[in-house]
């Protein structure tokens, strides 16, 4: 009964202290809402006020020192190729001579460096490059392979930049006859030797124009338009005192022989002996084949015994030419004998000096000694093969037939 007494009680304090927690959340919430409604500009003092107290406290901190805006300026250093040309300049002392230069020059291994050393010495005052330094650098320019270097100081040369001198003008002529557009510029060069009374032409000169003009002798009619530049050159030769060698003399019978004035030819092999130049088996060659290109078969067949009796072996072609000569001309034993002598001379006939022969004997009724000669040749010569065997079997089968 005393428990059932208390429960009203009990209840009462229940229920205010329920009430005592509501009003409690309501002055909670109202106190909220009001510090929600104040809240922007407090926050945003105080974020203000972080921040900048953290940029002072960041700028104070040593460990973390401000970026410079500014890069460091950066020191250029030097190529090797200019540090070696400082390097030759600092050698090349005040008052420098030409012959300082051109050791300087051919010194170098580089053409680029020697052509930086021969610009800037020339820019000195006081000096002037001489033959000498111009014929160094040329030649350090076309064995380096700067071949636009070169053609500039060419015509700085010719245009007079230094005095004539013999050697100089012979390696700028050496040049232009091996570039192709630069031939006439050979010539013109030449023709300023002849006009100088210091540095005329020498052996060496004419040898480099012969070349350069035979190397243009391909077809007959090329040959006859080059051979009045072989007769100058020739006449202009003699005019100046200039004694042939006997490859220079070659060369002009080659130049006759090629365009079939053989009888120039053969003046200029009896000439030889003025000039004590010894006749070779090139210089029988020309005369051979021309001769026999000329239809003269029997003065062809004496200078190629003379050449025989002299131990010289005539080349390929002067064979062939020889051997097709002597077949057309119905001489077959003898252009026999000089077939068997190319092949022991390890020089191989082609086809069609094989098919010459072999024809002509056919043609003669020889069909039997054409089969012979055909068997023999293939024992003879290690280079025929069976393949070139069989087709000249079946064009003497052929020929024989008909």
């Amino acid at each position: 009964g005393d428990l059932y007494k208390l429960r009203p009680s009990t209840s009462s304090s229940a229920s205010a202290d329920t009430m005592s927690v509501t009003l409690r959340r309501l002055v909670l919430l109202s106190s909220v809402k009001r510090a929600h409604n104040s809240s922007p500009a407090c926050l945003s003092s105080a974020v203000s006020r972080l921040s900048l107290s953290f940029s002072s406290v960041s700028s104070s901190s040593p460990s973390n020192p401000p970026e410079s805006h500014t890069s460091p300026s950066r020191i250029r250093t030097r190529t090797p190729l200019e540090s070696q040309f400082e390097t030759w300049i600092q050698n090349l002392k005040p008052g420098f001579t030409n012959s300082d230069v051109v050791a300087a020059l051919r010194a170098q291994s580089d053409p680029d460096l020697a052509l930086d050393i021969f610009r800037w010495t020339a820019q000195q005052r006081g000096y002037k490059h001489n033959h000498e330094a111009y014929h160094a650098m040329i030649k350090q320019a076309i064995t380096g392979k700067r071949n636009k270097f070169a053609e500039t100081l060419i015509e700085e040369v010719v245009a007079g930049a230094c005095e004539m001198s013999v050697p100089l003008y012979n390696s700028i002529i050496r040049f232009c006859c091996g570039r192709k557009f630069l031939f006439n510029r050979a010539f013109d060069v030449y023709n300023k030797m002849l006009r100088s009374d210091t540095s005329k032409p020498d052996l060496e000169t004419y040898t480099l124009l012969l070349c350069s003009l035979l190397k243009r002798f391909n077809k007959l009619n090329v040959c006859y338009v080059y051979l009045h530049a072989v007769r100058s050159l020739t006449k202009q030769m003699k005019s100046s005192g200039v004694i042939p060698d006997t490859f220079v003399l070659n060369m002009i019978i080659k130049a006759y022989a090629k365009c079939l004035e053989v009888d120039e030819a053969i003046r200029v092999y009896r000439e030889m002996a003025l000039y004590g130049a010894e006749p070779n088996a090139y210089t029988y060659g020309y005369l051979t084949k021309g001769l026999c290109e000329k239809g003269r078969i029997e003065q062809g067949l004496g200078f190629y015994k003379e050449m025989r009796s002299k131990g010289m072996v005539p080349s390929g072609s002067c064979y062939m030419v020889l051997i097709c000569s002597l077949a057309m001309e119905r001489r077959l034993n003898e252009a026999v004998e000089v077939s068997y002598d190319m092949l022991a001379n390890s020089l191989s006939p082609d086809m069609l000096t094989y098919n010459t022969v072999l024809a002509e004997l056919c043609r003669e009724g020889r069909g039997s000694e054409a089969l012979e000669l055909l068997e023999e040749w293939k024992k003879r010569d290690p280079v025929m093969g069976e393949r070139n065997y069989r087709t000249l079997m079946d064009q003497v089968y052929f020929l024989n037939k008909g």
